[in-house]
């Protein structure tokens, strides 16, 4: 059997119910109000988790970045709307009172290792590192370092760039996410059978994160191996933003978390049998016996 990793109260791997993360990412747009309807639409749908993204913005974007025009509510520079979008230790804090709150766990995708000594403030049950992060050693060392489960998504990268990830980072407590870092991302390149090739490779629990539109892909990757489904969610995909189009609204995050619980009946154990609710219908319809031959 593969191994578990625990997060939490949940264990996630083979077996063990699929862990849903709901990622809000920067989808709040800079308002608490905003992620707390996130929540409250991911604790409603059924979800095991929330996400969020934290950056020390002047770190991981250079000075020229910063200073391109970009035109958003909070100012005329690329920098303005990066600086926005973060929220800082009062707004956490209320996130994270929130939660608890509402009994759903929260956790972010760090892009620097400041970010990680902000996040660790408010003891998290694990660490996730995103795609765009995944060739930065620096910073796996640094989050592997802090003792937490570790999810790695795994989108944009080679095979040999997620086995030196996975070397930098060991096997143990971690659990490896098959992604497409398109938004959204076309279907033939969703490529669903890559969960199986992860989980040949390694001997890590490994989950999905997908950005498709609707929610058939995501739905079907347990039925694939997927032991944890991640998706982007919204409030409303015609908020400004750059992962609002890729996201799912509450109505989409309810259907594709019921259809990911009813996964495990519907793929059944693979034996085949007559099942007693089919007896009676035995009786009406089946009017030749089977001969001995």
């Amino acid at each position: 059997m593969r191994k578990e990793v625990r997060i939490g109260n949940k264990i996630v791997g083979d077996g063990h119910p699929c862990f849903i993360i709901a990622e809000i990412g920067i989808n709040h747009n800079g308002s608490v109000s905003l992620a707390k309807k996130m929540i409250d639409a991911a604790v409603s749908s059924g979800c095991d988790a929330v996400k969020f993204q934290k950056r020390t913005v002047d770190v991981v974007y250079s000075k020229e970045e910063l200073s391109m025009p970009r035109s958003s509510v909070f100012g005329e520079t690329n920098g303005d709307l990066k600086h926005g979008l973060e929220f800082g230790f009062d707004e956490y804090c209320e996130i994270d009172e929130y939660c608890r709150k509402k009994r759903i766990m929260w956790f972010a995708s760090c892009w620097d290792v400041q970010s990680v000594d902000f996040i660790e403030r408010y003891n998290p049950p694990c660490h996730k590192i995103s795609s765009a992060s995944l060739t930065d050693d620096v910073l796996l060392r640094y989050i592997r370092s802090k003792g937490r489960p570790v999810l790695l998504s795994t989108g944009m990268s080679t095979v040999e760039e997620i086995r030196h990830a996975v070397a930098v980072l060991g096997e143990e407590d971690l659990i490896l996410y098959h992604c497409t870092s398109t938004y959204p991302t076309e279907l033939d390149e969703i490529n669903l059978l890559g969960i199986q090739t992860l989980k040949n490779m390694f001997s890590c629990p490994v989950g999905f994160s997908g950005h498709e539109k609707g929610i058939f892909a995501s739905s079907l990757a347990p039925a694939f191996g997927a032991c944890s489904v991640e998706r982007h969610i919204t409030t409303d995909r015609t908020l400004w933003g750059s992962d609002q189009a890729a996201s799912l609204e509450p109505e989409g995050l309810r259907r594709m978390v019921r259809d990911i619980r009813n996964m495990p009946r519907i793929v059944g154990d693979g034996k085949i049998v007559v099942y007693e609710s089919e007896k009676p219908i035995i009786k009406k319809l089946r009017k030749v016996k089977t001969v001995n031959v």
